[in-house]
């Protein structure tokens, strides 16, 4: 940019300034589309989301259908949720479609891309958002939760990711722009304590995972994480608790929504990225917490484990 205006000199140069400075402030503004994104039908982008039926994969979900992305709605349980998604989807103007999938069966799980793609013709991205977030403690930790949350956290992600390359590699010849794939993670692996466990050390495998796939699956796919803080109410919180916890940040405020689908987006839009993890969390990471920050907000938390 600093090269290109000091190839002019007079009026040229403040012309040239004042173009550029308003071009800096379109590309700010989350309201313009991506310049790369074609709105034909046929030829949008398809992302897959996994878990998109309702809460954040569903604000996900509709983040990229607002900006050019035709979606796939995974879904795991009842299907009113994600008829639901998949109507709002379509009145974006994006296509949608919704797909059933167990993730943590393996044939079920290996079964869903090939599904999409024979659908939408493509896939350009996948978001691995479905989770499993259950409560236990070194104490209380056992092979079936390690293995509960390892089959939903962790080898789903990877399950996809692999295939999301074979698809790329075996039907489309061009490599540029790369695939890509966004692992949901969570700041509590920058600010540890061991509350929710095997949770915990599945989201550290995906962790570890991202950066293993981005050196395996490029130059085809590239692997990207984000670190949600506290988001949504989850777990026991009260919608009060959560707001107190939501300040619990450096910034006084932890991720939204719609922090977490714009930085997905972001991801996805970057091609010079992949193999690491983008922390939106506020800060949080920042400060230790010898506690969940859930009960942290409670009055009356469930005593920590010896």
């Amino acid at each position: 940019m600093i090269a290109a205006l000091g190839e002019s000199g007079g009026a040229d140069t403040l012309d040239g300034c004042s173009l550029g400075i308003a071009r800096i402030v379109e590309t700010m503004s989350d309201r313009s589309p991506p310049v790369s994104r074609e709105s034909h039908p046929g030829t949008r982008p398809v992302a897959l989301v996994t878990g998109s039926a309702r809460r954040l994969g569903r604000e996900i979900a509709l983040d990229l259908a607002a900006h050019g992305f035709d979606i796939a709605v995974h879904y795991r349980g009842e299907a009113r949720e994600a008829l639901e998604t998949v109507s709002e989807l379509l009145s974006l103007g994006a296509g949608a479609h919704a797909f059933h999938a167990d993730l943590s069966i393996e044939s079920a799980c290996r079964e869903l891309l090939p599904q999409v793609v024979a659908h939408f013709g493509r896939v350009d991205a996948v978001i691995n958002n479905a989770a499993m977030f259950e409560y236990d403690t070194p104490a209380t930790f056992s092979h079936a939760a390690m293995d509960l949350h390892w089959k939903a956290n962790t080898a789903p992600a990877v399950l996809l990711a692999q295939a999301l390359h074979d698809h790329h590699r075996d039907h489309l010849a061009a490599i540029d722009p790369p695939a890509c794939v966004v692992n949901l993670i969570d700041q509590k692996l920058w600010n540890p304590n061991p509350d929710y466990f095997s949770y915990t050390l599945s989201k550290a495998a995906l962790e570890a995972a991202t950066v293993m796939l981005a050196q395996a699956l490029a130059p085809r796919v590239r692997v990207c994480g984000v670190a949600p803080g506290v988001t949504m109410v989850s777990g026991t919180m009260t919608h009060a608790e959560f707001e107190q916890a939501h300040q619990l940040t450096p910034l006084k405020r932890s991720s939204t929504p719609a922090d977490i689908a714009r930085t997905v987006r972001f991801l996805i839009d970057s091609p010079a990225i992949t193999g690491t993890t983008l922390l939106v969390d506020g800060g949080q990471h920042l400060q230790g917490q010898p506690r969940d920050v859930m009960f942290l907000a409670q009055p009356t938390a469930p005593a920590e484990s010896p």
